[in-house]
């Protein structure tokens, strides 16, 4: 979300007054919904080690335990009443409950890949972690994939931003990267919405030939 109190320049203002808490609360409360753009706190981070102003491993080891933390925290809130706030919600937008136990079923089938590589997609970051917990995932199999994809994320988000920065202007990195996340959230999309029309069409050709 673009608003103006979490612009690139207030972020940064932050980041160097507070430092690694900054860090470790703003990927944590993205993680918990709070409209935080979590990939803009980890790559602001990342540039300032890569400028000396804080240290790259201690960036880096915040930027998972929020990550971590708060992946933890989505899972128990979908886990103890996710489910019944999500059959609310879709009776407000008019999805009946078999649809959305047949996305239920779906997403069950795909949890772990959803929770790991969903750190990297802005959407799912936030809504990965809580539907693991309505579709019942075992919080032990869940702990080993949010821990994964915490590290992969962070490491490549500061890693990136330690290195690039070096290089190209904050602005433009954060850019590159919020296209680039635009852009895959964009095929990932696509591809689930082609799957469901296959699926729907599936359906209905053998509901015909019966």
């Amino acid at each position: 979300m673009s608003l103006e109190f979490i612009s690139l320049e207030n972020i940064q203002k932050v980041a160097h007054e507070y430092g690694y808490w900054a860090i470790f609360l703003g990927i944590l409360l993205e993680n918990l919904g709070v409209p935080l753009p979590g990939e803009t706190v980890t790559l602001v981070g990342g540039f300032l080690a890569g400028s000396k102003e804080l240290n790259y491993w201690l960036v880096l080891s915040n930027a998972i335990a929020g990550a971590v933390i708060g992946g933890i925290c989505g899972y128990w809130i979908g886990r103890t009443g996710g489910w019944s706030l999500l059959v609310r919600l879709g009776s407000f937008f008019r999805i009946s409950e078999a649809r959305l136990l047949n996305i239920k079923e779906q997403f069950s089938e795909n949890a772990s890949k959803a929770v790991f590589f969903g750190r990297f997609l802005a959407l799912l970051r936030v809504f990965a972690a809580p539907l693991a917990g309505i579709v019942e995932m075992s919080f032990g199999k869940f702990l080993i994939y949010n821990l994964a994809g915490a590290i992969a994320w962070a490491s490549a988000m500061v890693t990136l931003a330690f290195f690039a920065g070096r290089i190209v202007s904050l602005e433009q990195l954060v850019a590159w990267v919020s296209q680039f996340a635009l852009l895959a959230l964009l095929i990932l999309a696509t591809v689930i919405a082609v799957s469901i029309l296959l699926e729907s069409r599936q359906k209905e050709g053998e509901e015909t030939g019966k």
